[in-house]
Parts: structure tokens; C-alpha cells; sequence
């Protein structure tokens, strides 16, 4: 079944905001009209703009607006004022179900762009006249108003209005049941309006496709293109829009045989329509309603809202609706074998059939879409052949001055050969420099390349002097201040005792209540004092006892070692002794020991130290963890081997608490810890940063995210190895 409900969207399509800034709130303009009441162009503009932003709102307002606008631009000999009144008005007074005074305006506008010689503005106009043509649901002038205005439109390059004259082309294609035609110039239009942002242009474009699938009986496109149409309504606020597309799916739900799901849209219609007063719907409400309730099997109420609309369509002069409820009307009538009313409105129903898809209307349709080509293919032609003029005229200056160049040439020929002469001679002359050039950049570059490795190694054996020195360093300290220590914290332990043992004598000794207050408060402050004393001597002593392990001697000599049985060998050991002082814990161990890396020349002893700081301190993140969340958080620990372009790596990974930015900025300063008092002294990743950075010329780096992951990776330069080869990243490998 052919609609036009498609056109309603068109009422927004022509009418452009005028020429202002950006549009103002509609109080603002209020208060300017107001207290601003000098009659010049900008009052004409400002009423234009209240005008536009009360379109979809209170059309009659508008109306009342634009005609004052149109007034005072014709006292003032505003012409483009003028203009965009008149299209406004026309725009205006269509959206209001009236549609001489809409055709009257448009002309006149029409009119006004032609003396001006305004392409774009004629182009607009035509738009809006084949608008119109639509709505009285006449294709043949909607055709031909789009086929003159689209002309204008290209020359004016104004793609917006170029895309929706092509709109009312395949509205026109669809309205006549060229189906086949409509639905490409359809698609295309679609794909403009959504590349130029026109979301009318979209919704119409997507409200004519649904009409044409379904006359093509493409139920799920139709509905598909339907909804698509009705959300954006929603979005854009257009509620006569969306009252069409309301009535659009009513009518896919009656022809899918759904009666409830048509009523429900229907009604859903009906009440938008009562809402914002809109007449141009009114007709197809009713229509699509009494579609609804023929096949719901409610006869007497189908044959009222069939009535109804047949008599809207008629005062409307909407010839679409009016074929649609005589049809309705007809088929009711039979069905209830009252054959003399159905068959007079099957006769109005083909009467208006071949007003609409008849052959003269395919036979004039045709004709305008030759004429158009003819005059297009003419256009070409004679652009053409002017082409070939201008182009004729030029061969003839460009052969006179070639003869003119011609006597010239010989000179210039024997000119350039003595020239290449001496190019030929100059370039052999810097082939044999530049080779001179590379040949002492290559020993420049060897030369460069032997000082870089005499300094790297020169710094390297530094860095282990100075390591070795600060060893004996902390060694000497540590063994000095072992003994005070030792002496101050068996001190405090005996003191301890002390007390406890005073303190069970002066509970059995008789004296008055003052006595024994004081004696047992002296006493508690006693104590306090004596475990302070005592914690923080056995703190002293865990420092000691950690510079002395950082210091042990070490042989300094680099060794061919097997990082993979090193690495593994290090968790292992850390695991077994975490265990010891924490029984009940447990970890899962994930490995990705890449089975090639080569032999490095490291000091085993000095990474291993490295290593089992790591895997110390990821334990005890993993255990402080697994206290906060309890049984359900599992401790996870990652460990893998891989060679890359220009090192080999060793990447740790855990799930634990993970460290915030601050904390990973200030992980690897001397004494910088984050545990608590007693617990860490923050020498072992210091320790570790020099020897995996200075001692072995490597790289030491940590990624961490609070509460989720801390990864530790070490990367150790290739030079160590021989014969290594390049491979994917160190981490790319463990997140696999």
C-alpha cells in the first residue's frame, strides 16, 4: 500500500535558520525584540530566529513572526530577508495543512531568487515546491520542481539541498511505483544525510525506504527502517514526526497480521497527534487505526475511523489517504456482504489508483526524466565543443612558438653538450672523493665504536671496586656496632625480666592503696620505656644483620650462567624459606623459560642476591594481600626468560597490593621502604638497582597498578652472550 507519510518530515527540510549568529534562547530574542524596536535588518533577523526556534512548538507564533519579518524586510528592501521569510512562511503554513497559501509564498520567493540570480536560493525554493507537490501527493510537479531546482543547486555547490532534491526525486519514483528507481536514489540520500550530519534528511530518507520495502512486502528492512526513524524523532523532539513513524509501524503490524501491536501504535500516534495539535497526521492516525481494528475484527469501529479519514483526506486534498480508506472502506463492506457501498468505494479507490500510478502519470514522469538527461547531455555537449575550440586555438599559438624555439635549440644543444662535459668530469671528480669520505667514516666509526667498549668496561670495573669497597665498608660498620647492639638488647631482655619479677614481689607486699597506685604506675611507664628500648634495639640489629648479608664477599668474576636454572633455582629458595616463617601460605608459580636463551657471562651470586630480594618482597605483598581479602584470593606468581634484538630479560610478576605512582617513583632510593616499622630496611632494591644497572651494565625497571599487579623486569645486554639471537619482548612473552 503507497503512503505519503514520509512528506511530513519534509516540513522541516526547507526552512533554514536565517542569517545570524548563533541562534539566541527564545527569551533572550523576546527581550531584544522588546526593548530594541529601531526597524533595521537586525530586528528582521531576530525575528527570523524566534521564528525558527518556535517552529515545532507553536507553529501559529511563528507564522504571526515571519510575516512581520517579511513585512519590515520589504520596507527596507531587504531582499534576503525577504527571501528566507517567504521560505519560512511557505514552510509554515505546509506544516499547517495549508497548502495554496504554502504554494502562493513559495513562489514568490522562487520568483525573487530568480531576479537576484540567487542559484542557491532558487534551488531552496523549488525544493520547497516539490515538497508541496508531494504532500498533494502529486509526483509528477514534485518531480519537476526537484528536476529544475537541482540544476540550480550544483552551480550554487549547495550539497545539502542537492541532496534533498534528490529525496524528492525517489519520493516521487516511490509515490508512482518505480520501485526499482526509488530505492537506489533512496539509499544514496540516506548515505548524504548522515555524511552532512542532516538528521530530517535522515529520517526522511529512512521513512520513504520503510514505504518502499514495504510495497516490496520486505517486512523486517521496513520495520528495521521504521524504529531507526522513530529514535531519532525521539532525539530531535519532533513529535509530528514521530506520530508518523507511530503510524508507519501500525501499518507494518497490520500487514505482518499483528492487530494488537498495530493498535498499540496506532494509539500511541493518536495521542502525539492530540498533543501537539497536528493536523497534517490526523487523517493517517485514523486510517492506520481503522486498519488496526478491521483486523482485529471490529467492523463498526473500522468503518467509523475509515470514514473519518476519507473525509480529512478529501478536505486535505491528500489523495494517498483518501485511495487507502476507500479501499479500507470497500473491503470492510464486503466482508459484511453489504456489496452496494463496497462496490462505490472500490470505484473511488481505482479512480484515485489512476490518478496516482496511472499511465499518464508514468507517461509524464517518464517525459520529465528524458527531458532532463536531453537537456543535461546538451549541456556537455556544448561544453565540449567549446573545450575543443579553446583547445584548437591554443595548438595553433603553441606550433608557432615551437617553430620560434626551433632556431634556438641548436645553439642551446651544442651549449648543454659542452656543459654535460663538465658535469660528466665534476661528478667523477666527487664519486672519488665520496669514496675517500666513507672509507675514513667506516675507521672513524670502528674507531668510536673500540673507545665506547674501552669506557664501558674501564666504568664497569670501577663500579665493582667501588662495590667491593663499600662491602668492606658496611662490613667493618656492622661488625663494630654488632656488639652494642647485642649488649643494649640482652640488657633490655634482662630489664624485662626484672620488672616482671618486681612486680610479682610488690604484689605480694603489703602497702596502701596510694603506694601501690604509684608503685604500679611507675612501673608500667617502666616497662613501656624498657620494650621500646628493646624494639627498636632488635630493629638496629635486623639492619645490621641485612648490611652484613648485602656485604658478603663476593668473587667478583664473571661466570657463563644459565639464567634459566639460576631464575628458577632463586624462587624456589625464597619460597621454601618464605614457608618457614609462614606456614600456612601457598602460592601458583607460572613459567615461561624461553628453552634458547644463550650462556651469559654474569656474577651468579650477585643476580641471584638480586632475585631473591624480588621474590622475597613479592611474598610478602602476596601475604598482606591474601590477610586483606582472605581465603578467596589466590596468590599468583610469574616468572619468565626471554632474548629480544639487543638483550636477554628475566620478568617477575604477582597479583599482590601492587604500589601506587608515588611509591614506584621511589623504589629504588637507598632506606626507602613501605613496611612497616621493624619490617624492611630498604637496602635491597637499592642494592639490586646497582648491580643489575652497574655492575652488569643492565636495565631495571617496575610497572605496577595499586591493588591489582607489581612487574619487575630485568634486562641484561647482549654483548654478555655469544651468539645470541633476536626474539619477541621479555613481557609480551609472560602476558601470553
Amino acid at each position: 500500500m503507497k503512503r505519503s507519510l514520509v512528506v511530513l518530515f519534509l516540513s522541516l527540510l526547507v526552512m533554514e535558520p536565517p542569517a545570524v549568529a548563533l541562534p539566541t534562547p527564545d527569551d533572550s530574542l523576546r527581550q531584544l525584540l522588546r526593548t530594541k524596536r529601531r526597524p533595521d535588518t537586525v530586528r528582521v533577523r531576530r525575528l527570523q530566529a524566534l521564528a525558527h526556534l518556535l517552529k515545532n512548538t507553536d507553529a501559529v507564533q511563528a507564522t504571526q513572526l515571519s510575516l512581520q519579518a517579511l513585512q519590515l524586510a520589504r520596507a527596507l528592501t531587504d531582499s534576503v530577508g525577504q527571501g528566507e521569510a517567504l521560505l519560512a512562511l511557505g514552510n509554515l503554513y505546509r506544516r499547517q495543512d495549508q497548502p495554496a497559501r504554502a504554494y502562493r509564498y513559495a513562489q514568490q520567493a522562487r520568483r525573487l531568487y530568480a531576479h537576484r540570480h540567487n542559484s542557491q536560493g532558487e534551488g531552496r525554493a523549488w525544493l520547497e515546491l516539490g515538497t508541496l507537490g508531494m504532500v498533494q501527493d502529486n509526483p509528477v510537479e514534485a518531480l519537476a520542481a526537484a528536476l529544475r531546482g537541482l540544476p540550480k543547486a550544483e552551480r550554487a555547490q549547495d550539497l545539502k539541498t542537492q541532496s534533498r532534491l534528490r529525496f524528492v526525486m525517489g519520493t516521487a519514483y516511490y509515490q508512482t511505483g518505480n520501485y526499482a528507481e526509488a530505492l537506489p536514489v533512496l539509499q544514496a540520500t540516506l548515505r548524504n544525510g548522515r555524511q552532512l550530519a542532516d538528521h530530517q534528511l535522515v529520517m526522511s530518507s529512512l521513512s520513504t525506504l520503510g514505504d518502499t520495502y514495504q510495497m516490496l512486502e520486505d517486512w523486517p528492512r521496513a520495520r528495521r527502517c521504521y524504529q531507526q526513524a522513530l529514535r531519532l524523532s525521539r532525539q530531535q523532539g519532533d513529535q509530528q514526526g514521530e506520530a508518523g513513524f507511530e503510524v508507519s509501524l501500525s501499518d507494518v503490524y497490520s500487514q505482518l497480521g499483528d492487530p494488537v501491536a498495530a493498535l498499540a501504535h496506532g494509539k500511541r500516534a493518536r495521542q502525539l497527534v492530540r498533543l501537539s495539535d497536528d493536523a497534517f497526521n490526523r487523517s493517517a492516525v485514523a486510517l492506520a487505526l481503522a486498519r488496526a481494528y478491521q483486523l482485529g475484527r471490529q467492523p463498526d469501529s473500522a468503518l467509523v475511523l475509515a470514514n473519518a479519514a476519507l473525509e480529512l483526506g478529501q478536505q486535505s486534498g491528500r489523495k494517498s489517504i483518501v485511495r487507502g480508506a476507500a479501499r479500507l472502506l470497500a473491503e470492510t463492506y464486503a466482508d459484511q456482504t453489504d456489496f452496494g457501498p463496497a462496490y462505490r468505494f472500490r470505484t473511488l479507490q481505482m479512480a484515485y489508483d489512476e490518478t496516482l500510478s496511472g499511465e499518464d502519470t508514468q507517461r509524464r514522469t517518464g517525459a520529465l526524466r528524458y527531458s532532463y538527461e536531453l537537456d543535461k547531455k546538451r549541456s556537455q555537449i556544448a561544453l565540449l565543443t567549446k573545450t575543443r575550440q579553446l583547445q584548437t586555438q591554443k595548438a595553433g599559438r603553441q606550433r608557432q612558438q615551437f617553430y620560434a624555439l626551433l632556431a634556438g635549440l641548436g645553439g642551446v644543444l651544442l651549449l648543454a653538450g659542452l656543459l654535460l662535459r663538465n658535469v660528466y668530469l665534476k661528478q667523477a671528480s666527487n664519486r672519488r672523493l665520496k669514496e675517500k669520505n666513507q672509507q675514513i667514516a667506516a675507521q672513524r666509526d670502528h674507531l668510536d665504536q673500540t673507545l665506547n667498549e674501552l669506557q664501558a668496561a674501564q666504568a664497569q670495573l670501577v663500579q665493582h671496586e667501588k662495590l667491593a669497597s663499600l662491602g668492606e665498608l658496611t662490613a667493618g660498620v656492622a661488625h663494630e656496632m654488632q656488639n652494642p647492639l647485642n649488649f643494649i638488647n640482652n640488657f633490655s631482655d634482662v630489664s624485662l625480666e626484672l620488672i616482671d619479677e618486681l612486680t610479682e614481689e610488690l604484689n605480694k607486699e603489703h602497702l596502701s592503696a596510694a603506694g601501690r597506685a604509684l608503685s604500679t604506675e611507675l612501673l608500667t611507664e617502666l616497662r613501656e620505656d624498657q620494650a621500646c628500648i628493646n624494639q627498636h634495639g632488635h630493629r638496629a640489629a635486623r639492619i645490621v644483620k641485612s648490611m652484613l648479608e648485602h656485604s658478603r664477599a663476593s668473587s667478583g668474576q664473571p661466570q657463563e650462567t644459565d639464567l634459566n636454572a639460576l631464575a628458577d633455582d632463586c624462587l624456589h629458595r625464597a619460597y621454601q624459606h618464605w614457608l618457614a616463617a609462614h606456614p600456612g601460605f601457598s602460592a601458583h608459580f607460572t613459567l615461561h623459560l624461553s628453552p634458547h636463551l644463550p650462556q651469559l657471562r654474569v656474577v651468579p651470586q650477585d643476580l641471584c642476591r638480586v632475585l631473591l630480594n624480588l621474590f622475597t618482597n613479592m611474598f610478602y605483598a602476596l601475604h598482606e594481600k591474601q590477610q586483606q581479602q582472605g581465603p578467596a584470593f589466590q596468590p599468583e606468581v610469574s616468572l619468565g626468560t626471554q632474548q629480544t634484538a639487543t638483550e636477554v630479560g628475566i620478568c617477575v610478576r604477582d597479583n599482590g597490593t601492587g604500589m601506587s605512582p608515588a611509591v614506584r617513583s621511589r623504589v629504588f632510593e637507598p632506606f626507602f621502604t613501605t613496611k612497616p616499622t621493624g619490617e624492611g630496611t630498604g637496602l635491597g632494591l637499592s642494592l639490586s638497582y646497582d648491580i643489575v644497572t652497574k655492575g652488569h651494565r643492565g636495565t631495571f625497571r617496575v610497572e605496577s597498578q595499586e591493588g591489582e599487579y607489581t612487574e619487575f623486569i630485568i634486562g641484561l645486554p647482549l654483548s654478555l652472550a655469544v651468539g645470541a639471537a633476536p626474539g619477541p619482548s621479555v613481557r609480551a612473552t609472560i602476558a601470553a
